[in-house]
């Protein structure tokens, strides 16, 4: 490092390590007398970037939190970490303000990579396949996240603007215990003081987030990710489900997330209680776990059991050259029908 604008580029760099160095270990490794690391540091401080130093015996540098952003130096690793890191980020719908945000800070990046490593990493973007489909996003907004964060952290009371599935509009006083993201999109729950009620909130239905007067505490068993699943499990469908499957809970739970229903122990095996909108759907996909089941409720639902039977009977006759019955018996069925 023979020129000088390097060794104050080398200076950032080593400070970004986040914890003080004093002057003189910051000389032997920029080679350089202790003077001159003081006029670099003045350098940057110039340039806006928050150098904070300390006199004394065994004073030096570090880099404070500023108004915005110092350049950052990356390495090579750490430069992959972050453009998969974003691309990741924004095929699962993770961004906070939606696609441009995480786009941005993608070219951003991508712009200053050296070219051999911008290569690589165009290489592994070009040929690297993902087996979790696209989401779409529900952009949540950084300041709805971040506030709800800090209002969880403090234990202080939110007041939210809150956008209901229908339309109505409502403020609400939000005891925050946790965020959760569940497919692609962001979660808020709490104790609601004006029904005096645990409610969970999406976040992209959020308007404002003010901090409130209150204060509280989390129960010491509350699980927030388990709370945001089974109320979205919990939302009215059109059918009232309720199904016997013969297998432990472990197996049930294992297979089955707390999103689709609730698993309880039955005389005969696990209850399933859940919800759907389409009965073939939840015929699939009972069929598709591969356990004997039995249908408690509703009728239709055994019904659309049976036409899946049929409909896999005649496949495997097709299939085997024969041609399928007028009247498929249902004497021995792939499962068993309640």
């Amino acid at each position: 490092m023979s020129r000088p604008t390097a060794r104050v580029l080398a200076l950032l760099e080593l400070l970004q390590t986040g914890r003080q160095r004093t002057v003189g270990d910051l000389a032997a490794l920029l080679e350089v007398d202790e003077r001159t690391v003081r006029r670099y540091a003045e350098h940057l401080a110039d340039l806006g970037i928050p150098v904070e130093s300390r006199r004394g015996r065994y004073g030096g540098y570090r880099l404070a939190p500023g108004h915005k952003l110092p350049p950052l130096m990356l390495t090579d690793d750490e430069a992959v970490a972050v453009v998969l890191g974003l691309t990741v980020a924004e095929r699962a719908g993770v961004a906070t303000t939606g696609q441009a945000a995480t786009a941005s800070a993608l070219a951003k990046v991508s712009r200053v990579l050296p070219r051999a490593l911008s290569r690589r990493i165009d290489s592994l973007l070009a040929t690297a396949q993902f087996t979790a489909p696209v989401r779409a996003t529900a952009p949540a907004g950084a300041d709805t996240l971040l506030g709800l964060a800090s209002a969880a952290e403090a234990r202080r009371t939110a007041v939210i603007a809150y956008t209901a599935w229908d339309g109505r509009a409502s403020r609400r006083e939000l005891d925050v215990y946790g965020l959760v993201l569940h497919s692609g999109r962001w979660y808020v729950t709490g104790h609601d003081r004006g029904r005096d009620d645990v409610r969970t909130f999406r976040l992209d239905r959020i308007a404002s987030v003010e901090q409130g007067g209150g204060s509280y505490v989390v129960p010491a068993d509350f699980d927030a990710r388990a709370q945001v699943v089974s109320g979205i499990a919990a939302v009215a469908w059109a059918h009232e489900v309720s199904v016997v499957l013969r297998t432990s809970l472990a197996d049930a739970r294992e297979r089955l997330p707390g999103s689709v229903g609730r698993l309880t122990e039955h005389v005969d095996g696990i209850l399933l209680e859940t919800r759907a909108e389409r009965l073939d759907g939840m015929a699939r996909m009972l069929a598709g776990l591969g356990w004997d089941f039995e249908v408690l409720a509703p009728d239709a639902l055994r019904d659309e059991v049976l036409l899946l039977a049929d409909r896999l009977r005649a496949g495997a006759a097709r299939g085997a050259g024969a041609a399928p019955p007028a009247d498929p018996p249902l004497t021995n069925p792939p499962f068993r029908v309640g």
